[in-house]
């Protein structure tokens, strides 16, 4: 059979908003020593990658164009190169690179890769990686279990919602802030719900009478000054900036040592996810040729979940949007956001 001449990937010839970005025609890669090409089904996207590409963090991540987005990937091995075992043709898999997962086709080092356990979906698997990573790295460094307290915001977002699980599964109390729509999904996973906006730390005092021991800020907004408020220690207090010092290391080109720890992380996550110890919500499954739809609803930050790019879609019908998921409670507090930036600038 003829080998296919070209694969489809990703690019951005130019920094800015969504319209960006365009699937180009690119050489079909091969696979060199210890490698293997990965045929891709499917392909995460994250918050990290729209930044990148709209070019507001040039001095941490330099970008050289035509730019590739794209850290998270699941599929099928379709070739293999010299050296590698362990591995063979028709094997699923899932894995990780700094760039350029959002494509049809990857050659990728077989120490980046990790046998996809049949329980697990392609749709999770494909959006496992970098939110998953960020959510064990920063909980490892907590040192939670039975007794602690955890407050998580943005708790219903893709990193969130994996930080909550897991820290259940350790013992902990969850508490997740969230906007009302998300109450229902919260209390499915055994999670406290607590509207955001203001008034919260009211709000979580009163569903933690004993106290919080532990808090991470997905929001970026005010969660040190909450945290202050609730008493909690220093040392157990993770920033949104925090949050990003780990989404761009692991972007970052790595060192053995390091890819190594990565590809272990990302082990533990397809083995709880696929016992569903961890259950990953995909708020939307989008074709391939939709990721400018796709990063559009993720950019508007009421995703719940995870949203995934599928490259093999049985149909492209039209379906309620991620974006299109809100309620009053989410519109009031994004007012009183916006009223507190344009104060704060005058």
């Amino acid at each position: 059979m003829r080998r296919q001449q070209t694969a489809r990937a990703v690019r951005f010839h130019e920094f800015g908003g969504v319209d960006v970005l365009q699937i180009d025609e690119v050489e079909m890669p091969t696979a060199g020593s210890g490698e293997v090409v990965v045929e891709v089904i499917t392909t995460g996207i994250n918050h990290i990658e729209a930044f990148i590409r709209a070019g507001t963090l040039g001095d941490d991540t330099p970008t050289t164009l035509p730019g590739r987005q794209g850290s998270d990937f699941a599929g099928i091995i379709c070739e293999v190169g010299h050296g590698v075992t362990g591995f063979r043709r028709g094997d699923e898999v899932l894995g990780h690179v700094e760039r350029g997962a959002q494509a049809t086709h990857l050659a990728v080092p077989v120490e980046n890769l990790v046998k996809k356990p049949a329980a697990l979906t392609w749709e999770v698997a494909g959006g496992l990686f970098l939110a998953g990573y960020v959510a064990l790295e920063t909980l490892d460094q907590l040192h939670l279990g039975d007794g602690d307290t955890l407050v998580v915001s943005a708790a219903a977002g893709g990193v969130g919602s994996m930080e909550v699980q897991l820290a259940k599964a350790q013992g902990v109390r969850v508490i997740g802030t969230c906007g009302k729509r998300n109450f229902d999904y919260l209390r499915q996973i055994g999670i406290t719900p607590v509207l955001y906006g203001p008034g919260i730390v009211d709000r979580i005092r009163a569903v933690a009478p004993d106290g919080v021991t532990a808090y991470i800020d997905n929001f970026g907004q005010d969660g040190q000054e909450i945290a202050d408020e609730l008493g909690v220690d220093p040392g157990r207090y993770r920033s949104s900036e925090h949050r990003r010092e780990l989404e761009l290391a692991a972007l970052t080109v790595a060192d053995d040592e390091s890819r190594r720890h990565r590809t272990a992380q990302l082990e533990r996550l397809a083995g709880l996810a696929g016992k569903r110890t961890m259950n990953v919500l995909i708020s939307g499954l989008y074709p391939f040729d939709d990721v400018r739809y796709a990063f559009d609803d993720l950019e508007r930050m009421h995703a719940r979940g995870k949203i995934v790019l599928g490259t093999r879609p049985v149909t492209a019908y039209t379906m309620e949007k991620a974006r299109d998921q809100r309620d009053e409670s989410d519109d009031a507090v994004e007012a009183a956001r916006r009223e507190q930036d344009e104060s704060s600038g005058d």
